[in-house]
């Protein structure tokens, strides 16, 4: 699930670092994203990508429910929108204090 962050007052990775994530740099890609693990083990986890633009940040947001089934696969069971995936994004524009008038949400 996208979401934007409109007049962000800090970076991504600092916005995203104050609700819980740790920056993720995929060794096998070289992308950096962030992580939040629900559980003591690496997975299930919330996973978001984000992106800075001019006067927003933008934030795709789902989560890994385990990791790829088969050497040399980068895929995954994702899940991008229902309950949980929509706590979360709350969640977020909460600890952001970002009014949900002020965020916009956009199903995959």
């Amino acid at each position: 699930m996208k979401f934007f962050i409109s007049n962000p007052t800090d970076t991504p990775r600092n916005l995203l670092r104050r609700c819980g994530y740790a920056e993720f740099n995929d060794p096998n890609t070289g992308h950096i994203s962030y992580v939040r693990r629900l559980s003591s083990n690496f997975y299930p986890r919330y996973h978001v990508y984000a992106t800075k633009e001019e006067t927003q940040v933008i934030i795709d947001l789902h989560v890994d429910q385990k990791q790829p089934s088969y050497k040399g696969s980068h895929m995954h069971a994702g899940e991008y929108d229902g309950e949980l995936v929509e706590r979360e994004v709350e969640r977020i524009k909460e600890l952001l204090n970002n009014k949900p008038e002020e965020a916009s949400i956009s199903r995959r």
